[in-house]
């Protein structure tokens, strides 16, 4: 099969481990941050950090859309589907994601109607299929899913559906990069560009980890065969004394993005003079809304949003983890109060998220070998 067992091929993995063996000088630590939550998954799922010598430490960041939601906005999407007149259409990820509230799942439990969809077309049926009912898209993701959101929402003005809206909480991947090297205890020598988000913006738009602050960013897919590649790249520049942008994942990321997605978001999206992320803060202008001319589908705008403002369980290490300074083992609640079946923070129940990764594909192994 094209472009899958190519990259897990076991004689050519076993070569580029060799070779990040040969390439890590052991006089040097290496601190490599993978941005996104699913090279967190592949590097688990595959065991890749066995390979690795014991100097190369994998930092694990900020990648996971669901993960970086505050809980003030799942509140908020919450409050909005107690209207019975409401349909708040949700993808699957976000389905037990705990809000103060509780999670999407539990409320609709309660009776409310919330209901999972795979996109946000499938939500624009919705409010085709019950005119009668206000339809609101809890639209998520980085500019990966933005593209789609956008198209939907240009057919539904186009269409005249006014009983859709969308609560718009896309985030952009470069503004979060920004502030994890501008945080004072975050020491990285380089990325792991994201595979997904780099197949919309392309790379370009990493060159400012090169010239600002001198790291090396590798975008790479997400096949064990392509980690271990993005590592050698970035090993080479960190010896040779390089900080480029490099894409190896060449076979599906194009260097300047997807135009036609790009063009799709700009027409549709601008960006918020600043937003709440979790476990970082307010960034400014590090998410979307929708421009004047979309108003009319904008939750936000035709609906009371409260804006509520909930801060994460004491107990729970959401933030220092999502901005690499702890491991997912380190959280004091890990695998005892927070599981991926009774979760208290949004990095346990993701797909993306770095302590449901290290639960499934590393913690579960120890509890059988009894380590």
């Amino acid at each position: 099969m094209k472009y899958v067992d190519e990259f897990r091929d076991p004689k050519l993995i076993e070569r580029a481990a060799d070779e990040i063996k040969r390439l890590a000088d052991p006089s040097r630590q290496y601190r490599i941050m993978e941005v996104c939550g699913g090279h967190t998954h592949s590097i688990y799922r595959f065991g890749l950090q066995d390979l690795l010598p014991k100097n190369i430490e994998l930092i694990h960041g900020p990648g996971c859309p669901v993960c970086v939601l505050p809980m003030g906005r799942v509140d908020d999407g919450l409050k909005l589907a107690q209207d019975p007149g409401v349909i708040l259409a949700a993808f699957g990820d976000m389905m037990r994601v705990p809000g103060q509230m509780g999670t999407p799942l539990e409320m609709k439990a309660r009776g409310a109607d919330i209901r999972m969809v795979y996109s946000p077309l499938d939500a624009l049926k919705l409010a085709e299929k019950n005119p009668e009912r206000q339809v609101i898209f809890f639209a998520i993701g980085f500019e990966t899913t933005a593209p789609s959101t956008a198209l939907t929402l240009m057919r539904a003005k186009k269409m005249g559906i006014e009983n859709f809206t969308v609560f718009c909480n896309h985030v952009t991947i470069v503004p979060a990069m920004r502030a994890i090297l501008d945080s004072p205890d975050m020491r990285l020598d380089g990325f792991i560009g994201p595979g997904h988000v780099s197949t919309v913006i392309g790379c370009r738009p990493y060159e400012f980890a090169v010239k600002e602050y001198g790291k090396p960013v590798v975008t790479s897919g997400f096949e064990p065969l392509d980690l271990l590649q993005s590592m050698v790249m970035l090993l080479r520049q960190m010896n040779e004394g390089r900080a480029q942008v490099e894409n190896q994942y060449e076979r599906v990321v194009p260097w300047d993005g997807n135009r036609a997605a790009l063009a799709a978001m700009a027409q549709v999206f601008e960006l918020r003079p600043y937003f709440e992320w979790r476990g970082l803060g307010f960034i400014s202008q590090s998410a979307l809304k929708l421009r004047p001319e979309y108003a009319q589908w904008d939750t936000e705008a035709r609906f009371a949003v409260e804006g509520v403002r909930v801060t994460d369980p004491k107990a729970a290490q959401c933030g220092e983890v999502l901005k690499g300074v702890l491991k997912p083992q380190q959280c004091k609640l890990f695998g005892k109060e927070c599981t991926p079946e009774r979760p208290v923070g949004a990095l346990m129940v993701s797909s993306e998220g770095a302590c449901a990764a290290y639960y499934n594909y590393v913690h579960r192994a120890e509890l059988v070998s009894g380590d």
